[in-house]
Order: C-alpha cells, then sequence, then structure tokens
C-alpha cells in the first residue's frame, strides 16, 4: 500500500484563517508549496471513537488516539465487556459498551491523532482533501484546528505523486457545532464530496443534516445505532436521489452472492418459487442487516408484506405473500456468541424452506460457520432435500470497506439497496 509523505507537520491555526491558508498552500502562495492540489475529491469524516477515547481514558489501551481500527482496541474492548456487565456476545464496537465505559472512573490523558495520519486504504484514492470531524470526551473543549499537506507515493514513484491536504476540526460537541459554517467552504465545489459518518446516526442530529444533503454522497454503517433511525435515514436518503452507500448492506455481499449460487443450479431454480419459510439468525439484538436480506429476498421473489411483529423477546415475525398467494413465514432471532463480530447484528445464518408441488421440499441452510448450522438444522429437516454451505467472510477495518466504496465510485445509490430498502424499514416492528 501507498506510503505517505508529509509535507509539513500538522499545524494549528485559528478557525477563521484555515480557508485562507489552504488556497496559499496550493497556489503557490506558501514557501513549501511543491505541488498543486490534486483534482479527485474531498472526503469529510465524522469521526468520534469513543469507545477508542474512553478507553485510553481509563488506560485499558495505550494511546495515541487514531480513530483506526487497531488489533489492541479490538482486543482491549472485547476484554471490557464482563466489567461492564454486557452479555459477552457484544460486539466490541457496539454503542451500548462506549456508554457503560464512560460511567467508569479515569483520567488518562493521551495524543489525540485522529484526521492527521492518512489511512493507506483511503490515501490510495489521492483524495484532494481530508476532513476530520474529531468530537472530544470533554463536552466544553473549545474547538482547534489542524491543517497539514501530504503526498501519496504511487509505485512507479514521486514524480506522478499527486498531494492533498488534511483538515481536522477537534472539540466538544457545541463547539464543533458552532464551527460547522467553516465546513462548507473548505469543501471545492468543483470536486465530488463523499461524507462518511463513521458513527451512530443517533448522534448529533443538526450537525449530521448539516453536512450530509445532497449533493454530497453519504457513507453510513446501519450496524450500529437505534435501527429505526439508521433505517430511516437510509430509505429518505435513497428516495430523495442522493447517492448513500450502506457498509452494513455490502457485508450482506457473501451472503447474497452463496444462496443466488445455490438456486443456480437447474434442478433447484424452480424451488424459488415455492418458498414457504425463511429463518435468520443475528448476533445479539441488532436486526438491520439480518432485516436487509430478507427484504433482498422478498423483493427478488416478489412477495408482498402483510404483517411484522415483535416475538420471543427480540425476535421479529413477519407475513409475505407470494405471487401464487400462498403465504410464506419469515422469522428473524438473535442468537448469543462466543466470538462477536466487530459489526453488531452480522448474520450467523440463513434457512430456506421450499415446497414444490412436484418434487420433496428442498431446505438450504447458509452459515457462518459450521458450528451454527446445528440450530437451523432442527425442526424436521430430515424429512426433506438438504442444501448446506457455509459462507466465508472477511472481516475489514472499517478503513478498507469505505476504500472498496471509493473505488467503486457509487454517484447514485446501489439500484438493490434502493429496492429493498423500504420494506426492511417495514418489517421492522415500531
Amino acid at each position: 500500500m501507498a506510503p505517505q509523505l508529509t509535507l509539513q507537520a500538522p499545524l494549528e491555526l485559528p478557525p477563521q484563517d484555515v480557508s485562507d491558508y489552504l488556497g496559499r498552500l496550493w497556489n503557490g502562495g506558501e514557501q513549501d508549496s511543491t505541488s498543486s492540489g490534486a483534482a479527485t475529491f474531498s472526503l469529510l469524516v465524522w469521526q468520534p471513537s469513543w469507545i477508542e477515547q474512553q478507553l485510553v481514558r481509563l488506560g485499558r489501551l495505550d494511546g495515541p488516539i487514531t480513530g483506526l481500527e487497531r488489533e489492541e482496541l479490538l482486543q482491549a474492548a472485547r476484554q471490557a465487556v464482563p466489567t461492564c456487565g454486557l452479555p459477552l456476545s457484544t460486539s466490541p464496537l457496539a454503542p451500548e459498551l462506549a456508554w457503560q465505559l464512560g460511567q467508569l472512573p479515569g483520567d488518562q490523558a493521551s495524543e489525540d491523532l485522529r484526521g492527521q495520519h492518512v489511512d493507506p486504504a483511503i490515501s490510495l484514492h489521492q483524495p484532494r482533501r481530508l476532513i476530520t470531524l474529531a468530537p472530544s470526551l470533554d463536552a466544553h473543549q473549545h474547538l482547534e484546528t489542524l491543517v497539514a499537506a501530504y503526498c501519496p507515493l504511487p509505485e512507479d514513484g514521486p514524480a506522478s505523486s499527486v498531494c492533498g491536504d488534511v483538515v481536522v476540526m477537534r472539540g466538544g460537541m457545541e463547539a464543533l457545532q458552532r464551527g460547522l459554517g467553516m465546513v462548507n467552504p473548505l469543501i471545492p465545489a468543483e470536486l465530488p464530496c463523499w461524507v462518511w459518518w463513521n458513527g451512530t446516526l443517533d448522534e448529533a442530529p443538526d450537525l449530521f443534516e448539516g453536512i450530509t444533503q445532497a449533493p454530497r454522497r453519504l457513507i453510513i454503517d446501519t450496524a450500529i445505532g437505534t435501527p429505526a433511525r439508521a433505517l430511516d435515514v437510509l430509505s429518505q436518503r435513497a428516495a430523495a436521489g442522493q447517492a448513500i452507500s450502506d457498509l452494513n448492506w455490502y457485508r450482506l455481499s457473501s451472503w447474497r452472492e452463496n444462496l443466488a449460487m445455490v438456486f443456480d443450479h437447474p434442478g433447484r431454480r424452480d424451488a424459488l418459487a415455492h418458498v414457504v419459510q425463511l429463518d435468520i439468525d443475528v448476533q445479539g439484538h441488532q436486526p438491520v442487516q439480518g432485516l436487509l436480506m430478507a427484504a433482498w429476498i422478498a423483493n427478488r421473489l416478489g412477495w408482498s408484506l402483510e404483517s411484522s411483529n415483535h416475538c420471543d423477546g427480540d425476535g421479529i415475525s413477519a407475513s409475505f405473500r407470494r405471487p401464487d398467494g400462498v403465504a410464506v413465514q419469515v422469522r428473524q432471532m438473535p442468537v448469543p456468541v462466543g466470538d462477536p463480530s466487530t459489526h453488531p447484528g452480522s448474520i450467523v445464518g440463513l434457512r430456506l424452506v421450499c415446497r414444490p408441488e412436484h418434487r420433496a421440499p428442498l431446505c438450504v441452510i447458509l452459515c457462518g460457520e459450521t458450528g451454527g448450522c446445528m440450530r437451523l438444522e432442527a425442526g424436521g429437516m430430515a424429512r426433506m432435500e438438504l442444501v448446506e454451505q457455509v459462507v466465508t467472510s472477511t472481516i475489514e477495518s472499517a478503513q478498507r470497506e469505505v476504500s472498496r466504496t471509493l473505488r467503486g465510485g457509487h454517484d447514485s445509490t446501489n439500484p438493490l439497496l434502493a429496492a429493498c430498502v423500504p420494506l426492511a424499514s417495514r418489517l421492522l416492528p415500531r
């Protein structure tokens, strides 16, 4: 991956001086200016990193604070889960862990480098300007602004390097809200702008609305935060025509591909028109990924939703009607896992039962690991043709996931996502 060359150390400036300084930096007005800025895109990042900040404050994690999903962070977070009295199946990046850590005493100080390090997965795309909004735990901290120039070095040598700059706005929530007026002038109007909201959509709603309006392209993660809020934002922005990408949706790619491959077999294609039951197991109590998967299946097969309700605690039970009028029962259940994913609510397993008229019933089971198939194998499956597959998934850092989104362009919302998210929203009992 391409290394970075920093043309200067991060320079702290008064907020009102940042715009003029950046203008001089790339127009030859600064003594160290050696390159014109890249004509690529801007990336605006909301980077609270609450769990990392709390773990460093408590002395459970060594600083500095970087905002990156490093292995030391995930390990410290997993160790803190039982200390906070949370279930062992709690994701190490779950918002409830951050809240519980915030109730513990500690005042360990550390350097805050959020936004000052350009992750290689991001710098690979040579952003023209990377702006990071970094809220601090101290709600009353005043606004600090830092500026630095950097140059990724491509493999074919420094002669073709394209330079950009980073801007960091750091402070308490109120200070960031007051400083919102300086953000828009910093984003070049002639270049595309991505906004990566790297946190829960429940926090700072006014600030979220202020920086994420179209034509900016929005990147969110519906795996964290309140499900209703996440699905509402996703469906409303997609319906309005704004380009929005959901990292939680893209993690479903291997599940969708494996399910499609099962029914690509000529002898099983007709069975898709005779589905009577769909069961989905998810990690913990975050239902959004499972609802997106169920909505995708229902949308592709032309099912119409009749009802959706809570069942067995945090489970969800829904009734659909196939195009031929036959009922389909859908059930999504939270299950505890011993080694939870970094993404809350990740699918553990899926079962699809088909009852064709003139052949034996078919049961298709997909699971994240071999042991995860056992629960779904219960319930009379022995009398059916059984097809099982283990879905392999690669856990990537958020920076790598965003890098793949940037690489794909995505100047509009994925059509499959746009088609199924309204149904996923209706599947969530309110």
